[in-house]
């Protein structure tokens, strides 16, 4: 069985509790804001997985990029689970709002280190060595237009200023305590833990299972970024300004909310889906990796698809999920493909999606 970094987002065996969260009163000093009493509004418990999704180990990522644009996916709601993966697919679908929806808290942590970033960078080169903890070009300007490959080397070659790492942080967490969002020093220190995973690794970075020595096979996050689609382009949100500074002004606006909780659960996607409705947007992609994987595996599967019915949807919305090993094809490592959301709800209640293999059938080529 394939593990893959965004699969924990929905991995329902490991699930605690039910029903809707206490809403911790905030901490002293600490101002709640629209931001952190959405994210505890529609959070449910969080869970556990063995491995610490820091970033996809999907090579195939963007193999659906042709098809979102042939197909006019665009605009309304994106839904998504596990890192930054999402940010390449909400720029490509650019939604008023997207909702990052995963079991474990700590992916939660995760994308307020990701928004501080963002509101800190003023340019993509700043973010991609902030996020590395390497020294950031001083004439930023010139780099706006830079292809991915000279922001990458720079940031490669750049050196580690241990002086400069600890203002940096300081500034990071600075920024995330105007978020809001009640934290333990245990999540401060789990959010430091992730920062200081990328500064160490560098562009080196691959995903990591618990008490597994790293997979090679995996991709790094060099190669990641680097990745072309199937038409030849580069396609990462970090391969052109433009996409980055879209995902900056929504997360400057609160509009990337990261949301605890489990794809079949009893709260989270059907709060989401309330909260849709009440700002009358219909979602246009919803991205699930490989969760249904683990749905169909644990029996929850019918219930993902009934919290699926209930959120309001597009004609031309989506579901982007990935396919591992013998389930991927030509063979081997990872696909990504789309299915019309309403294909799989038909398809499901007249009977053709009873087991995991049968959702290849269903997605678009």
């Amino acid at each position: 069985m394939q593990r893959t970094a965004v699969t924990i987002a929905a991995l329902v065996l490991l699930l605690s509790g039910g029903g809707a969260p206490a809403i911790p009163n905030p901490q002293p000093g600490v101002q709640a804001t629209s931001f952190s009493s959405q994210i505890e509004a529609l959070s449910e418990p969080g869970g556990y997985f063995d491995t610490d999704n820091l970033i996809s180990n999907e090579r195939s990522y963007l193999e659906v990029l042709p098809d979102l644009r042939r197909h006019g996916v665009s605009g309304g709601a994106y839904l998504g689970v596990g890192p930054d993966q999402n940010f390449t697919y909400i720029a490509a679908v650019k939604p008023a709002v997207a909702f990052i929806v995963d079991i474990r808290r700590d992916n939660m942590l995760l994308h307020l280190l990701f928004k501080a970033l963002f509101e800190s960078s003023r340019t993509r080169v700043e973010y991609l060595a902030q996020l590395m903890g390497r020294a950031v070009p001083t004439d930023l300007e010139t780099w706006r237009n830079a292809p991915l490959e000279r922001i990458v080397t720079h940031v490669e070659n750049a050196p580690l200023d241990g002086k400069s790492i600890g203002a940096l942080r300081k500034r990071i967490d600075e920024g995330i305590g105007r978020y809001g969002v009640t934290l333990s020093s245990e999540d401060r220190a789990t959010i430091e833990r992730f920062h200081r995973r990328f500064i160490d690794a560098g562009l080196g970075l691959r995903f990591q299972s618990t008490g597994r020595p790293v997979q090679t096979h995996y991709p790094t996050y060099r190669e990641l970024l680097l990745e072309k689609d199937p038409d030849g382009q580069s396609g990462n949100y970090l391969a052109s300004e433009a996409s980055f500074q879209f995902i900056k002004d929504l997360q400057q606006r609160d509009l990337v909310i990261p949301v605890v909780g489990d794809l079949s659960g009893p709260r989270a996607v059907g709060a989401v889906a309330a909260h849709l409705a009440a700002r009358k947007e219909r979602v246009s992609a919803f991205y699930t990796s490989n969760v249904e994987f683990y749905l169909f595996n644990s029996g929850r599967f019918p219930a993902f698809v009934n919290n699926l019915a209930k959120l309001p949807r597009a004609p031309k919305s989506v579901i982007i999920r990935s396919f591992f090993q013998r389930y991927a094809w030509p063979g081997g490592g990872s696909a990504s493909r789309l299915q019309p959301v309403g294909d799989l709800l038909d398809g499901y209640e007249k009977g053709r999606f009873r087991y995991y293999s049968e959702l290849m059938d269903g997605a678009a080529r």
